[in-house]
């Protein structure tokens, strides 16, 4: 069993990749919920549901969110009945998050829910919720407050951020706690940290179950590509820059195997040198069989 720390769209490609090695069944992903947001009724939770559709084998794999082939009726007619949405939302997709809030509403927990939508779709993977509480993170600008999903997929590229502000870092659920223990490593995705792991990590017992755990992270940033601008803000936000160093430095002793572009000039010392663009499913391959001989090797 490998558990995965995942959000944004690095961490999917590159389980899409291990897919090619390990059955379904002996993969669990604990996703990042500190983009959760309620949009139009619906429970959106972009990094629960990329991890849902790609196992369910709906997920648009061209961008790394929504569902392929999805429509947008619904959120094109919105306008015209005085209504909107700060971004885009797919026809089916908004009947997942739509039945996901009934299911929240009924008194169920997130975790149940998920399990609830995961066995409906005949999924064979574990897909976790990093926590059962409020850890929705918004970007103060400075001027007022938006929900970091909102940030990230409908701001304008060039607003300020001056902080992620949260509510006290909730607690890890019991079944993250039970398929952290019962894995043989951990690995930390290819994600931004500042928007997707670091929520996760800052669950109120995350890392000390990290400690006992043979823990292998992916940077997001490759040294000689300019990140993303709003990457680069929210890596600012936490006081750090968007690199392996500062990544590096973010997780701390939790990680026993770095791991950082072949190409990155930037240098952490006893980092693993490895190719982590993942452009293409013969990438994501590749690298997952090098991270999994890294694991192998280390557990054996």
């Amino acid at each position: 069993m490998i558990t995965f720390l995942s959000g944004g769209a690095g961490t999917p490609a590159l389980v899409r990749g291990v897919r090619q090695i390990l059955y379904d069944s002996e993969i669990a992903v604990v996703a990042n919920t500190a983009e959760d947001l309620r949009v139009s009724g619906g429970h959106c939770a972009p990094d629960i549901d990329t991890a849902v559709f790609l196992f369910a084998g709906i997920l648009d794999t061209g961008r790394w969110w929504g569902i392929k082939g999805d429509t947008y009726a619904t959120h094109n007619y919105l306008p015209k009945v005085a209504g909107g949405e700060p971004f885009p939302v797919g026809d089916r997709a908004r009947a997942v998050q739509i039945a996901r809030a009934a299911l929240l509403r009924e008194g169920k927990t997130l975790t149940e829910a998920v399990r609830a939508q995961c066995r409906s779709l005949n999924i064979g993977a574990t897909v976790l919720p990093m926590t059962d509480g409020d850890a929705a993170l918004f970007v103060d600008t400075g001027t007022g407050r938006l929900p970091l999903l909102e940030y990230r997929m409908a701001a304008d590229p060039g607003t300020e951020v001056r902080e992620l502000v949260g509510p006290e870092p909730p607690a890890v659920t019991d079944e993250v706690r039970a398929a952290i223990e019962e894995s043989d490593a951990v690995v930390i995705g290819p994600a931004n940290p500042a928007a997707s792991i670091l929520p996760i990590l800052d669950c109120a017992g995350m890392r000390d179950l990290l400690l006992e755990k043979f823990v292998v992270a992916v940077s997001p940033f490759s040294g000689g590509v300019a990140p993303d601008s709003k990457d680069a803000a929210l890596m600012y936000a936490v006081g750090e820059t968007p690199t392996s160093p500062a990544v590096s430095r973010l997780y701390g002793d939790i990680v026993d195997v770095f791991v950082q572009d072949i190409h990155d000039p930037d240098d952490v010392p006893g980092s693993l040198r490895l190719e982590t663009r993942l452009m293409h499913d013969r990438q994501a391959e590749s690298l997952a069989w090098d991270i999994m001989a890294v694991i192998r090797h280390a557990v054996s």
